[in-house]
């Protein structure tokens, strides 16, 4: 397998982001944090992860959820998966959200989320006065029924 360079500034005193695994796509990212967040049920938070990156044109850093925080602490990303573009600089930020009925303490170094590093085109619009028919049509949200 192929591996793309991504120059990275790390500022947190963490570790690198890194695959747990060889099948992993996605790499756990850390806090980095000057003191415990305790965040309440149904509060966000933005997250410092003291990571910056410089992606190649045509990629993008995709800012995902972890399943394990979700399912056992209800710890969850929002506007997910958050998009880090190929002229981003900035430090990498995560939009925590406690979705959970008690308070949760993220801790300096806890992994809160995952990073997964996606190759993107830019699409050219054309104006026109119509689109073809298919046989689903207009329809979404649901419309071929719960089970």
């Amino acid at each position: 397998m192929q591996k793309l360079t991504v120059k990275v500034v790390n500022q947190s005193g963490n570790a690198l982001p890194e695959y747990a695994t060889i099948g992993s796509s996605g790499m756990d990212i850390r806090a980095n944090l000057k003191s415990d967040v305790i965040l309440q049920p149904l509060q966000r938070e933005l997250i410092c992860t003291g990571l910056f990156i410089e992606l190649t044109l045509g990629y993008e850093a995709q800012i995902r959820p972890r399943s394990g925080l979700a399912i056992k602490q209800g710890i969850t990303c929002l506007n997910s998966p958050g998009t880090i573009d190929a002229d981003y600089r900035g430090e990498i930020k995560v939009i925590l959200i406690n979705l959970s009925n008690e308070a949760v303490t993220i801790a300096n170094g806890d992994r809160i989320a995952q990073m997964v590093i996606q190759k993107v085109e830019q699409a050219e619009l054309i104006l026109v006065d119509s689109i073809s028919e298919t046989v689903r049509g207009e329809g979404g949200f649901g419309h071929t029924g719960i089970i």
